[in-house]
């Protein structure tokens, strides 16, 4: 698949934006989830981590979108 540019009201904006934006809310909720239940005490930098956790997300969001989700494992 090929990214192209998206145009947001005349602007044209990288197709790996809205794919930041996704990645971030998801390590929003996944942070706050973990903080409620305390699992944020267990890692030794929390900040790190959650660092860790965004770059993860978006790795596996550019992927999916690039090449899509397989219907049927194999």
């Amino acid at each position: 698949m090929r990214f192209a540019e998206l145009s947001l009201f005349g602007v044209l904006v990288a197709p790996i934006v809205p794919m930041m934006l996704a990645a971030w809310a998801v390590t929003i909720a996944l942070r706050w989830a973990a903080a409620r239940h305390g699992l944020l005490r267990h890692v030794w930098h929390p900040a790190l981590f959650v660092f860790a956790v965004y770059v993860l997300l978006l790795s596996a969001i550019v992927l999916l979108t690039a090449h899509g989700v397989p219907d049927a494992l194999p």
